[in-house]
């Protein structure tokens, strides 16, 4: 029993430097090359920070792009999804009540073609993306509100529309943040 108690705590000793202060430095070091060097993402506008590139937020003025809902009302300090399956009749009243809310917004759409993502929220709150569909859906809210013709911000949302990663991982996004800012500064 004694012959493993001294290699017991060594290796403790080891594994505490390694993984508390080898490991985090590594790690903060790596992200010095991301962009926004490890400090995230951040949108500006007029020279002022606006907001995060990876973090959804809320846009409840018909001018702007809708983005997807948030179960914690887009509160980054408290990300979660409402853990309510899609037989809960709570969530389904919330799903029901958001469809009849961007109908209203949005008279030109019929209900079977507002995409899932428009009305459910995402599993952590803080989805700053949406499918060019769901961008698209938008475009004649927006256009009219804005005076603005539909083709040029369809072809806005074409410009703000990223593919997948290497062309081969995951779906086209629209970060409806940087949509938006675009959206102010056209003329």
């Amino acid at each position: 029993m004694k012959n493993h108690i001294a290699p017991a705590i060594r290796l403790t000793l080891v594994l505490l430097v390694i993984l508390s202060i080898v490991y985090p430095l590594v790690v903060a070091g790596v992200a010095r090359f991301a962009p926004g060097e490890g400090k995230g993402e951040t949108v500006t506008a007029n020279g002022k920070i606006v907001g995060y590139a990876l973090v959804g937020q809320k846009f409840t003025e018909d001018r702007y792009f809708n983005g997807r809902p948030s179960a914690v009302d887009y509160n980054a300090s408290g990300s979660a999804g409402s853990n309510k399956g899609p037989s809960n009749p709570d969530y389904l009243k919330t799903v029901q009540a958001r469809i009849d809310t961007f109908l209203v917004h949005n008279p030109s759409v019929r209900k079977e073609d507002i995409p899932a993502e428009l009305v459910t929220a995402s599993g952590s709150g803080l989805d700053p993306d949406l499918s060019p569909v769901a961008a698209k859906i938008q475009v004649a809210r927006v256009a009219k509100i804005r005076g603005i013709s539909t083709e040029r911000l369809t072809q806005l949302v074409d410009e703000h529309t990223k593919g997948p990663l290497m062309g081969l991982f995951g779906p086209s996004t629209v970060n409806v943040l940087a949509l938006n800012v675009a959206l102010d500064q056209l003329k």
